[in-house]
């Protein structure tokens, strides 16, 4: 079978690709590792358009279920290899598939601290997923290394649980949302340590303690890293795809790429602003313009 549409990665701008595709009544298949890419990883949302709070999971479910409603089929697979020879052939680890056309929607992958130890101790105290390991750490001390949205809102979450939870921050204020960063400073049970970075992360089995760059010794019982995000470039970079320095795909506003037929959308793309509305948003033209490219070649 040849698909007018595979779209590749299923967080909110592959989700509303499928959506809007599927409403074009264009053949499409939909291909992620994880349904909800790291949607499902956001306790709260707050600044998503008709949800004064709706948690990640839920959110995924819904958008979930509102393109299985219109028949859409979706695989939970890695893609290992992509090629071009007229159509495009979409190499997974089980199958292979093939489009017309293919929208790239594969999100980013978290930061690593870069720190040698940072491997021993992951599943043993240090985490980058606040939801899926906060509940572990109740009535303990943890440190959360960052000062973006993500830090100030695994800051929040965590003190649901933990007793004490230290911000460690590189630079002298925070960059979350104000209204963030006011819940933050009215939480007693946090306290941010400004211009500071982790050096070295201690203990036997699990996390016993972290070491400052100015050589102070915290006792943490875990650290919980959110210092950002790197675009996924694998697959750019075997179509050739154009990035920017920070390996995002450059795209127009209508979110083609350089190469003919392929379309990009959500956090891999070179847009500032990267948020579940904007991803979202770039889904939808994405599908609209795969519809008009894939329409005026009949």
């Amino acid at each position: 079978m040849i698909y007018d549409l595979i779209i590749i990665g299923a967080g909110p701008a592959g989700l509303t690709a499928a959506l809007y595709a599927a409403r074009y009544n264009l053949n499409i298949l939909l291909i992620g590792q994880e349904i909800g890419g790291y949607l499902p990883k956001i306790p709260n949302i707050e600044n998503y358009p008709g949800f004064s709070k709706i948690s990640g999971i839920e959110l995924t479910r819904r958008m979930t279920e509102q393109i299985q409603n219109y028949g859409v089929k979706i695989i939970e697979q890695e893609i290992i290899d992509i090629k071009k020879d007229g159509n495009f052939t979409i190499y997974g680890d089980k199958n292979k598939y093939e489009s017309k056309t293919i929208i790239i929607a594969i999100g980013t992958q978290r930061r690593r601290l870069g720190l040698p130890e940072e491997k021993n101790f992951l599943g043993k105290g240090l985490s980058y997923c606040v939801t899926c390991d906060a509940p572990f750490f109740k009535e303990k001390t943890v440190a959360v290394i960052g000062g973006s949205d993500s830090a100030a809102m695994a800051a929040l979450f965590l003190s649901e649980y933990a007793k004490k939870i230290y911000i460690i921050y590189r630079r002298d204020k925070l960059r979350a949302e104000p209204i963030k960063v006011e819940q933050i400073k009215k939480n007693k049970k946090i306290e941010i340590i400004y211009n500071t970075e982790v050096k070295k992360i201690n203990g036997q089995k699990f996390v016993e303690s972290i070491i400052l760059n100015n050589k102070k010794q915290i006792r943490v019982d875990g650290v919980f890293v959110e210092i950002g995000l790197i675009s996924a470039k694998d697959l750019s970079e075997k179509l050739k795809i154009k990035l920017d320095k920070q390996n995002n795909i450059i795209t127009n506003e209508i979110m083609e790429t350089n190469i003919d037929g392929v379309f990009a959308a959500g956090d891999i793309t070179n847009r500032k602003l990267k948020q579940i509305v904007t991803s979202a948003a770039q889904g939808a033209i994405a599908a609209n313009s795969a519809f008009y490219y894939i329409k005026d070649r009949k």
